[in-house]
């Protein structure tokens, strides 16, 4: 069953929040304002600041989370299901690892991870475009450490 979710999570991860898409569809850009670029290419936008602590790479995590396409288009959403998703922060892909390090337990972010990031020229074939960026809105619930 958890093998289930966070199959389920990992093909998921997507918000919106601003940077281009390197998609060949047309596009709804998302607002850029407010946003900060990171080194690695990761942009984020807080939402709320929350006071928790922030987790390290091998704690695990439960967040709430909406994941979507530079067109607006919903791929998946824990809000949606009615349940929070768990899951280790270094299972998931490197954008996400990377923001949930910097987030602090409480806090609500959106995050554009660009391909590198993400899945990269391979995609997932049926349910991520290659070259995909990905949009996500990520609250962050709960931190437990290992």
């Amino acid at each position: 069953m958890e093998r289930a979710i966070l199959f389920c999570f990992i093909l998921g991860l997507f918000v919106f929040a601003g940077c281009t898409s390197q998609s060949s569809a047309p596009v709804k850009k998302p607002n850029v304002e407010g946003m900060t670029q990171l080194p690695s290419g990761l942009q984020y936008r807080v939402v709320k600041e929350g006071t928790g602590v922030s987790p390290a790479a091998t704690d695990v995590v439960e967040v709430h989370y909406r994941g979507q396409f530079g067109d607006g288009q919903e791929f998946d959403s824990s809000y949606s299901r009615g349940k929070p998703a768990s899951f280790p922060v270094n299972g998931v892909i490197k954008g996400w690892t990377e923001a949930l390090q910097k987030m602090k337990e409480g806090s609500k972010w959106e995050l554009c991870i660009p391909p590198d990031l993400a899945y990269g020229k391979m995609g997932i074939p049926g349910a991520i475009p290659p070259d995909s960026t990905l949009y996500f809105e990520v609250e962050l619930l709960k931190v437990q450490k290992k």
